[in-house]
């Protein structure tokens, strides 16, 4: 399936540089402006990598928006028509502007409003959880960080999870979207605590127990 990243950010730059290098097949950069991706994508050294316009990139199977929470909503009423069927990876947390809660009610998600807006595609909740740091660093004291990975569409998921199982992370299934109401408010705990012990922004989950991603129901 082919992916695309929107966004020239953070997340969006960790995002592309993982999936080029572990991914395998062409990875899709679009952005408003191809010419700085395509710069960007220079300094990677990596094969595979294709940049362009936002618009291009909605061609993609598997589209990853890396945007944030706030611009997502007019986002997706713009390009609902052209995401129809496809997989949408939401990897935005609601923080409102200095960090001190959310946007989002507390029985609401970010995951949840973007399906909400988009009914006819399918949204995966995924790398919420996943600061962009640890993207250079994902493997801690011989551990992978884990990366929760939430859907109402158990096919969407599931293939989700086997086109980006070969990057050096751990995809555990988190169950529904509704699932991202806990995952959203736990990463800006998350962030808290990297702040408070001195290594924001490299955090990340370890779950301890689990001993295969596979999950037995």
């Amino acid at each position: 399936m082919k992916i695309s990243v929107l966004g020239t950010g953070n997340m969006g730059k960790a995002l592309v540089k993982q999936a080029a290098a572990y991914a395998g097949g062409q990875v899709f950069w679009g952005s408003r402006n191809p010419a700085e991706a395509a710069e960007l994508a220079k300094t990677f050294q990596l094969d595979g990598i294709v940049t362009g316009s936002y618009e291009e990139a909605l061609q993609a199977d598997i589209i990853i928006p890396a945007f944030p929470a706030s611009a997502m909503i007019e986002w997706a009423a713009a390009h609902k028509e052209k995401i129809k069927n496809k997989i949408v990876v939401d990897i935005s947390n609601p923080f409102n502007n200095d960090f001190s809660g959310f946007t989002t009610a507390w029985g609401e998600s970010s995951a949840e409003r973007l399906q909400s807006l988009l009914p006819e595609s399918k949204v995966v909740g995924a790398f919420k959880n996943t600061f962009f740091k640890v993207f250079e660093n994902p493997v801690f004291e011989d551990q992978k960080s884990d990366v929760l990975v939430t859907g109402d569409d158990e096919e969407a998921v599931r293939q989700f999870i086997e086109r980006f199982e070969p990057l050096p992370f751990r995809f555990l299934h988190a169950g529904r979207l509704a699932n991202n109401r806990t995952i959203e408010r736990f990463t800006l705990l998350e962030l808290e605590l990297a702040v408070r012990y001195g290594t924001y922004p490299y955090i990340s989950l370890q779950l301890f127990g689990i001993k295969e991603a596979v999950p037995a129901n």
